[in-house]
């Protein structure tokens, strides 16, 4: 039985990067909402098409936390088409374990449009209806115990199969549980997913999805971090980490609040698609490398950079020896700072 120290667990997807050119963002002036243009009823030229398979916030998770020197592996459901044998393929490469990846015959494997204008992006997403069970009698005497479950997005399916990995957690109270929800998860609401919450041992979000999640207002008032951290907290994580973009991230844990300010771009950045999923999951690996939750903190925002130098999310993924050595050379102003 092969030790497993990070078990990631959420859909996978390919992603196709449609570089646009011609388009315009506009802004809302009475809210923090922008909007992506394109002229309709037109054909509008793209710059470039980049195909990336296996990807996702899990897939992604999981990459890093196999770069940074973690027994890794991952449980998800992907189509028998090409697309899925090319994911599955790109496991296998990057060293994770694929025992728990089930092959749907019939089905086809997730498949997303990112629209990727300067250097942000809109994702159309869309989820295939899998059949998610955690897992059988065989699988699960081939799964020692992992020392972390990192739990992310999954389809709007996938409610059962939530009760089924709480379940497990349950049964088994020395799992560590990282949980960051994804689109669906979200929107499935806190009261749906209470047992997951309740069971968090460190929990991720963005500020925008800390305000959905609590059903509060964007508004300024509202923005308040360490608000908004106590409520996610009085759901039941143990640890709560926000990321505010340019703002950095902050960490809530023990009642004290922390910030880390982003750690500074070695370039111009090309895509910052994935640099949320790089920062989770290289705190999570942190931890799972025995690192304290401040050390932990340190290590996320420079895979974040990294990650945004290269198109996806992925290939910018740095391992333990290179993160070690930008941690020696941060600039002066990359300090973690204690805010309450």
């Amino acid at each position: 039985m092969k030790k497993i120290d990070f078990l990631a667990i959420g859909d996978t997807v390919v992603d196709a990067f449609i570089k646009l050119k011609d388009a315009h963002v506009h802004c809302k002036l009475d809210t923090n909402a922008c909007e992506l243009c394109l002229r309709f009823g037109d054909k509008v030229p793209y710059e470039s098409l980049h195909v990336i398979p296996s990807v996702g916030n899990s897939p992604n998770a999981a990459v890093c936390a196999s770069r940074l020197g973690l027994s890794t592996a991952l449980m998800t459901n992907i189509g028998d088409d090409l697309n899925g044998k090319e994911c599955l393929a790109v496991l296998e490469k990057e060293n994770i374990d694929t025992t728990f990846v089930k092959i749907e015959t019939g089905k086809l494997t997730n498949y997303h449009f990112v629209l990727w204008y300067d250097v942000d992006r809109t994702i159309l997403i869309k989820h295939q209806n899998y059949e998610r069970h955690w897992l059988n009698t065989k699988e699960a005497n081939e799964l020692s115990k992992p020392a972390w479950i990192y739990l992310s997005s999954l389809g709007e399916d996938s409610l059962p199969f939530h009760t089924e990995i709480s379940n497990y957690l349950k049964k088994y109270k020395n799992i560590k549980l990282a949980f960051q929800p994804g689109t669906f998860q979200i929107k499935f609401g806190t009261e749906a997913l209470k047992n997951i919450y309740e069971r968090t041992d460190v929990f991720f979000c963005n500020l925008e999805e800390a305000l959905k999640i609590l059903k509060k207002e964007d508004n300024s008032e509202n923005r308040d971090i360490l608000a908004l951290s106590k409520g996610i907290t009085e759901l039941g994580p143990k640890i709560v980490v926000i990321s505010d973009g340019p703002n950095g991230a902050y960490l809530y844990s023990e009642g004290e609040l922390w910030h880390n300010p982003i750690y500074k771009d070695i370039a111009e950045p090309v895509d910052r698609t994935g640099a949320g999923d790089a920062f989770s999951s290289t705190f999570t690996a942190a931890l799972a490398l025995d690192k304290s939750p401040i050390e932990a903190f340190s290590w996320g925002p420079i895979n974040s950079m990294s990650v945004v130098q290269k198109i996806g999310a992925q290939e910018g993924l740095l391992s333990r020896s290179k993160l070690e050595e930008y941690l020696k050379v941060a600039p002066k102003d990359y300090k973690i700072n204690k805010i309450n």
